[in-house]
């Protein structure tokens, strides 16, 4: 990995173009782009010494639930030597991974080339914690445990963090906890009875993992709000809501609009993979009339929790059901939270953040062109990742655009088209004929 000490004296005498906040795969993606790119000087910090995606989610046999084409940089690089094509010759297995005819790439095997590219970028700072951002005459300046570094512009790529509901905030622990720590978590959970809640796909991996290897495990509760089990909606049409051409359709909506769209889509992202549906499925067959387990199921759709309490060596859950309107109480041993993920600010940019102007939900407000709405000089950019799934559309927080909106970054920050992100003929007319959005780009103030 690429280690540069944040406090250095070069570091501290140059203003920086670009300053990055975090290397996950979306500021690693913007990195990766910027490699090719002359007329920009960047450098993105990380706190952690080396790069590593979402390892706490790491479990057996996890797969992609995108194409592996829509890596760092291919779909507006195609050509660049960081696309995941590049990181399998250079390990001398693209023919045995085509061979291997994946119907969806293990995500190890995907972390696997990000953290090839992380460690090969000379733009990157392992262990490089920001501690503090404030603005000060025309420049930001970052400042870390020793030293500092200034940048005309800033982007936020710290990633989301995990949602823990209030009803089991007051429990979290060994026994209680989110999906993200499910790897480490998992292997030392000796308990008969477990709950799950969230019937997305990691929670669906969260349940394979455990009537995979907890032998010991009497009941299982399955607890989901949604309707059933449901698989994500992985058709050509549907797919297209992971495209630029529905991203600007998208931002033509009103507020309204915009989350009536958010909530028609939801299963093009967040539905159950059909691969694992079917190992949850047949692995309870299995078990109930194969190998003769006495293991109580309840898969329960349709719930919603109302209150978590403390139980004799245990939890208590009161549990609402949505589709008949009853009250159910469940008991177990420990709780597994696969609750999903919110976008929240670093805390390093509190000096600024009675500047950044929040919704009333307490988003940061999102322009078109991936900068936060801020009172600063507008030269001055807070570009921000992974923020904008309720402006920009559902694919915002999802790995497929990762590449299309970096390119988009650049772009802002050169002043220039220097990447043609115009967008394709669609197959879909999401826009009523007085909208155009074929002649349409995402707004810069060039």
């Amino acid at each position: 990995m690429t280690t540069i000490f944040a406090g250095n004296d070069r570091l501290a005498e140059e203003v920086l173009d670009l300053a990055g906040i975090g290397i996950g795969p979306s500021n690693l993606s913007l990195a990766s782009i910027l490699d090719g790119v002359e007329g920009i000087k960047s450098r993105f910090f990380e706190s952690r010494a080396e790069f590593d995606w979402h390892p706490g989610m790491m479990l057996p046999d996890v797969e992609l639930q995108s194409s592996y084409l829509k890596d760092l940089v291919t779909p507006v690089v195609p050509t660049s030597p960081w696309s995941f094509v590049s990181y399998l010759v250079a390990h001398k297995r693209l023919y045995a991974f085509l061979n291997a005819h994946y119907d969806a790439v293990p995500r190890r095997e995907f972390a696997q080339y990000l953290s090839w590219v992380a460690g090969r970028l000379p733009n990157l700072a392992f262990g490089s914690e920001v501690r503090e951002v404030k603005h000060e005459r025309d420049q930001f300046v970052l400042r870390f445990d020793q030293g500092s570094a200034r940048a005309r512009n800033i982007v936020l790529g710290t990633g989301t963090t995990p949602f823990v509901p209030a009803w089991a905030a007051p429990f979290i622990g060994e026994r209680c906890f989110h999906n993200s720590e499910a790897r480490y978590r998992l292997p030392d959970l000796d308990v008969a009875r477990v709950a799950v809640i969230g019937g997305g796909q990691s929670g669906g991996e969260v349940v394979e993992a455990l009537l995979n290897a907890k032998p010991g495990l009497k009941e299982l509760n399955w607890f989901s709000r949604r309707h059933n089990f449901e698989p994500i909606n992985d058709t050509a049409f549907s797919n297209q809501v992971f495209s630029p051409e529905y991203v600007y359709a998208f931002l033509n909506l009103n507020h309204d609009q915009k989350l009536e769209a958010l909530k028609t889509s939801i299963l093009t992202s967040d539905g159950l993979s059909l691969s694992t549906i079917n190992s949850i499925y047949r692995r309870l067959y299995s078990l109930r009339y194969l190998e003769h387990r006495q293991i109580d199921a309840k898969l329960s759709p349709g719930r919603d929790v109302i209150q978590l309490e403390p139980a004799k060596e245990g939890y208590r859950l009161i549990v609402r059901n949505r589709f008949d309107g009853g009250v159910e109480v469940a008991h177990a041993d420990a709780i597994i939270l696969a609750t999903g993920y919110q976008f929240r600010l670093p805390r390093a940019v509190e000096p600024l953040q009675d500047r950044i102007q929040f919704d009333r939900h307490g988003r940061p407000v999102l322009q078109d062109d991936y900068s936060l709405v801020w009172t600063g000089p507008k030269h001055n950019r807070i570009m921000a990742q992974n923020a904008g799934r309720y402006s920009h559309g559902i694919a915002d927080s999802q790995l497929s655009l990762m590449a299309w909106r970096s390119a988009h970054i650049v772009n802002t920050l050169l002043g220039r088209q220097h990447f043609d992100l115009e967008p394709h003929d669609s197959q879909i007319n999401w826009l009523s004929s007085g909208h155009d959005t074929a002649s349409q780009s995402i707004a810069v103030d060039y």
